[in-house]
């Protein structure tokens, strides 16, 4: 008899869902602690941080002001908004507080203190330019790995065209080197929670693929039995994804503005539908025949959290689901049946 799956039949009710945050400025990723502060990525230049009572100020690393000041209707351009000057996008805590930061503006690796300070740590890998990176996470063995989404410039262009060459790497012993390639887009990546296996975003595949550790070698990590986990074809373009508690990996499919999960056994929930249908089907059609254009891209967002990107568990149970995305201003928030797996925190707290 299987177990009863805490996901069976639930669904998010738009009437129960909150928000936290103001005029953000693409809040892609966020980290949360247990106190309840978050800490967002923001596009001039840095992280934005709420405190539990809703207060929030922004760190930059050096402000950029390029999102300022433009209307929505004016800042369309992929090219123009997305690759211009730094971009914070993936956020992970380090061993002692400070926030790694992987700059999807910069194609840099770098760590940011809580005051602002910052520094590279990589800018590039095995001689050469690191590439279009795009997050970062750090494992219970302070293990760094870092996915890249591409080396093509722009990298729109291997978004609409499926180009094959994102990898992951991995940070050992002071040293960046990739650990596997060949994919679609590499997005978000998470272990599980045993640190068996690394679930890693295809976001153009449009698919997740899995690759289990092999630690026999005490000197370096090694990732093997490469395989796709649940449908070959998620319905849309994964970014975001985290584990809960019963195993279940949460995912955003961007664009067509859904939150999905996949059982342990790979079945596909769908949890939240926020896109627009007409423009969701043409992205869908478009990016089936290879004819995906930016405008298509452009016209296909929801309302609740436009070009949703990133899903984070937090608040004191762990049952409280943030919503990160491109295009929005706040963090939409709702609860969960089933806790998240706790993140990665510091050693030291400071």
């Amino acid at each position: 008899m299987s177990k009863t799956n805490p996901l069976d039949g639930f669904a998010v009710e738009r009437a129960r869902i909150g928000y936290v945050g103001r005029d953000l400025q693409r809040p892609e990723c966020i980290l949360a602690e247990p106190d309840g502060t978050l800490w967002v990525a923001d596009a001039r230049g840095g992280v934005t941080r709420i405190a539990p009572d809703g207060s929030q100020r922004f760190i930059g690393q050096k402000v950029d002001e390029g999102f300022q000041g433009r209307s929505e209707a004016t800042t369309l351009d992929l090219e123009a908004k997305f690759t211009q000057g730094t971009l914070p996008n993936g956020l992970a805590f380090a061993a002692n507080g400070d926030i790694l930061i992987s700059n999807f503006g910069t194609d840099l690796l770098e760590v940011m203190t809580r005051d602002g300070t910052t520094r590279t740590l990589y800018d590039s890998i095995e001689g050469m330019p690191i590439g279009k990176v795009n997050f970062v996470l750090r494992d219970s063995r302070d293990r760094i790995w870092l996915t890249v989404s591409t080396r093509v410039n722009p990298w729109t262009t291997a978004l609409t065209s499926r180009v094959r060459d994102g990898y992951v790497a991995v940070v050992e012993r002071g040293r960046l080197r990739v650990v596997a390639d060949g994919f679609y887009f590499t997005n978000e990546v998470r272990l599980d929670a045993r640190e068996e296996w690394l679930y890693i975003v295809e976001t153009t595949g449009p698919h997740i693929t899995r690759m289990r550790l092999d630690a026999s070698d005490p000197e370096e990590v090694r990732l093997t039995d490469r395989e796709i986990f649940g449908p070959s074809h998620l319905g849309g373009m994964p970014d975001g994804i985290a584990f809960d508690a019963h195993g279940n990996l949460w995912c955003t499919l961007i664009m067509v503005d859904q939150l999905i999960a996949l059982t342990p056994d790979g079945d596909r929930r769908l949890l939240l539908d926020d896109g627009d249908p007409a423009a969701s089907c043409n992205l869908l059609e478009r990016f089936g025949a290879g004819t995906l254009r930016p405008g298509d891209m452009q016209e296909a967002h929801g309302t609740i959290a436009p070009w949703m990107a990133s899903v984070t568990f937090g608040g004191p149970d762990l049952r409280t689901v943030f919503l990160g995305s491109l295009r929005g201003t706040r963090i939409p928030f709702f609860h969960a049946p089933v806790p998240g797996l706790p993140m990665i925190h510091w050693h030291v707290v400071r």
